[in-house]
């Protein structure tokens, strides 16, 4: 099965049309129709009646993601949207044991009393409570001081703020924020194999596995690190994908080799910025 990126893109996000102020370029952007003028889609490459939805120079065009670049965009806000729940379950988490750290007494009671409650409940579905990682790791949270319990609830509220970090540098396209996703994910990588050692779960297989792709495919797609040609190579492919650069260069006269960077992103920046 064979996806359309441009059309989902144009369905999900509108068609994005733009009228140039060169004459020659203009021209071949635009159509007459009998509902009226009608100017090419940057994205999809249809002809689309009414007012274009931006004009002016070519080189201030809006770079449109097209192809495989249109899909990067969309498995890069999916890896972005996946830290941001990371983000809410850390916080969340964060901000309960901290709450906690004063009624342990309290949850200690709870637990005591309703633990034999739940033992043939959880014997039907073949979980042993007092064998249960969960479980001890419960009775030995008791034990810790409130200070400790702080420390804990900071620090996995602390983890958040970097998967938020993750989360606003990959959805925004920044090139800061794919370094900083797959150096980040990448060290607590030997952190999740080490758990694996400890005990092997279809949840803490399936995390791994998702961190280990992020990682790959952010570094072979992105050209991190002077993989592929780096920067310089990823900048490239993305203007050779823009569709208004490929008209330009049919009907403008070839620009020299010094002005090849023209479109292309200031330092520290991803490439080209696609609408949000």
């Amino acid at each position: 099965m064979s996806w359309d990126w441009e059309l989902i893109g144009c369905a999900v996000g509108g068609h994005a049309t733009y009228r140039p102020t060169e004459a020659a370029l203009a021209g071949l952007l635009r159509v007459e129709t009998a509902a009226g003028t009608g100017w090419r889609c940057l994205r999809c490459g249809s002809f689309v009646p009414g007012e274009p939805s931006g004009h002016g120079p070519a080189d201030q065009a809006p770079a449109v993601a097209r192809g495989v670049m249109l899909r990067d965009l969309v498995i890069q806000r999916l890896l972005a949207l996946d830290r941001l729940i990371h983000f809410l379950v850390l916080l969340t988490a964060g901000i309960v044991v901290i709450g906690l750290r004063h009624s342990q007494d309290a949850l200690r009671d709870d637990v005591t009393r309703e633990m034999p409650l739940l033992e043939p409940i959880a014997g039907q579905f073949g979980w042993h409570l007092d064998d249960s990682p969960t479980v001890r790791l419960i009775e030995s949270s008791f034990r810790l001081s409130p200070t400790a319990i702080t420390l804990i609830g900071t620090a996995l509220i602390a983890l958040g703020v970097l998967e938020l970090v993750e989360a606003v540098g990959l959805w925004l396209l920044r090139r800061w924020g794919e370094y900083f996703s797959a150096v980040v994910t990448g060290v607590f990588i030997p952190v999740e194999i080490y758990e694996l050692t400890e005990r092997v779960s279809v949840l803490k297989v399936l995390v791994l596995a998702i961190n280990v792709a992020a990682v790959l495919w952010l570094v072979w797609r992105k050209r991190l690190f002077g993989v592929r040609g780096g920067a310089a190579a990823y900048r490239a492919e993305h203007s050779a994908q823009d569709l208004l650069s490929v008209e330009r260069a049919a009907v403008l006269p070839a620009t020299p080799p010094a002005d090849v960077g023209a479109r292309a992103a200031p330092p520290g920046e991803t490439g080209p910025k696609y609408p949000v």
